[in-house]
């Protein structure tokens, strides 16, 4: 049986924890493999309205194992505090598992994160201050602590000692902070072990003996493929190693890149952003802010799930949107958020870039370049007619079926799911992801 990786192919919030939630009623194991509680998923059911940051978006399919995989980077008081939560409205986290090799966000991560975004001033990059860059940068340095460490209670405080007098130093005489104290964090985190110790196992073999049993598997990424460290819009892009895109997902699980059979993309049928960098489709004005505020009455406008921020809206770019499609690898794309567009007079969708005179089909690896890029607009026509209730293709209207098909054209990938709606019977099924 297939393995399938859901990745966002734009700068985040595509609407990945959505598609997750309808696609893990055919998994049996659904893992999370990138990122840390910087990226969040909203998941609406008949449960109510959900806010993930950690936990996979399976949890609400009480036969499905949940795993928190190698490649997270996690803040153990978020996770406990989103167990706690699922936990009192009925959400059974009894088959969640978390894996003992990822990475633990430390006191000294937060703190340097947000000192570091202050520092840089007019060119800071625009961060959640979660500690997550941090995190990841210490994993690379070598000095990062893992879950692992965490359940060895003889060896954590001499590990904690040693990380935290060089991690003061840094606070101390780099940025001017005050330093963290080691009994309270010791304390602290002794405390996360002990409550999290039920939850950790290899998560390697979990997802490997699934896969052996013939069972799908679904792997959630984080994030969007545009902020990814070495093929997004450097330097505004994510710390999280391993990368964003659909080639972190082996990495960040414990499995081979021949394991997997299927990667979905998963994009706006617009475009948004949060944080600073470049956004050549990038709106302002009386457009924007109705695109912005669709649905707010809702809870469901675009406003950050973890910062609350209101997310930079601009038209679909086809040029970025094509690229994520082939660095990714793409076997389909799901199109969230069409219903957004409904009762606009006309859509817009940039083809190409115009730069210095000439037409740009790729993506500058050049900030100071991508940002005198002027998007080149292909307009159709809107529809009047709402695509809430739509089930099937054939049923949406005419100019909506065009504007799809016009983005399949663009992107060079079937369109393979559509959504309408926030809630999970709120799609249109082209063909079947698995």
């Amino acid at each position: 049986m297939p393995i399938v990786v859901v990745v966002g192919g734009q700068w985040g919030d595509e609407g990945k924890g959505r598609i997750v939630d309808l696609l893990a009623r055919k998994a049996k194991v659904v893992a999370r493999y990138s990122a840390g509680n910087n990226a969040g998923h909203t998941i609406v059911n008949e449960r109510g309205e959900f806010k993930l940051h950690l936990v996979p978006a399976g949890i609400f399919y009480p036969e499905k194992t949940c795993v928190i995989g190698n490649g997270v980077a996690i803040d153990p008081e978020v996770l406990l505090e989103e167990i706690d939560n699922l936990e009192a409205k009925g959400v059974s986290t009894a088959r969640l598992v978390v894996s003992d090799r990822a990475q633990l966000i430390m006191p000294w991560h937060k703190l340097i994160d947000q000192l570091d975004e202050k520092l840089r001033g007019d060119a800071a990059i625009g961060t959640t201050g979660k500690g997550v860059g941090p995190c990841f940068a210490d994993k690379v340095a070598r000095r990062g602590i893992r879950v692992a460490d965490l359940l060895r209670t003889d060896e954590f405080a001499e590990r904690i000692k040693t990380v935290l007098e060089f991690e003061n130093r840094v606070i101390t005489g780099v940025y001017g902070g005050d330093p963290i104290d080691f009994r309270d964090c010791l304390e602290t985190y002794r405390e996360f072990g002990r409550r999290l110790h039920p939850y950790v196992t290899d998560t390697q073999a979990v997802v490997l003996d699934a896969h052996q049993r013939g069972e799908y598997v679904l792997l959630e990424g984080a994030q969007g493929s545009l902020l990814d460290l070495d093929h997004g819009t450097y330097p505004y892009v994510t710390s999280s190693v391993p990368s964003s895109t659909s080639g972190g997902a082996a990495i960040g699980i414990g499995i081979g890149p021949t394991d997997i059979q299927r990667v979905v993309g998963v994009f706006k049928s617009y475009c948004t952003r949060v944080g600073n960098g470049s956004f050549p489709t990038e709106l302002e004005g009386e457009i924007a802010n109705r695109l912005r505020d669709h649905g707010k009455e809702y809870g469901r406008g675009e406003y950050g799930t973890t910062t609350g921020r209101p997310r930079r809206i601009g038209w679909l770019d086809a040029v970025a949107a094509r690229y994520s499609v082939r660095f990714n690898g793409l076997s389909a794309v799901a199109l969230t958020r069409l219903d957004v567009l409904d009762g606009l007079e006309s859509i817009k969708i940039c083809t190409g870039y115009e730069l210095d005179g000439k037409i740009v089909n790729t993506v500058p690896a050049s900030l100071s370049v991508l940002d005198r890029c002027k998007p080149i607009y292909e307009e159709l026509p809107g529809w009047r007619k709402p695509t809430t209730e739509v089930r099937n293709f054939d049923d949406l209207p005419e100019q909506a079926q065009a504007f799809v098909r016009r983005v399949e054209v663009l992107l060079g990938c079937p369109v393979d799911l559509i959504s309408v709606g926030p809630s999970r019977e709120q799609a249109v099924i082209v063909n079947p992801i698995f």
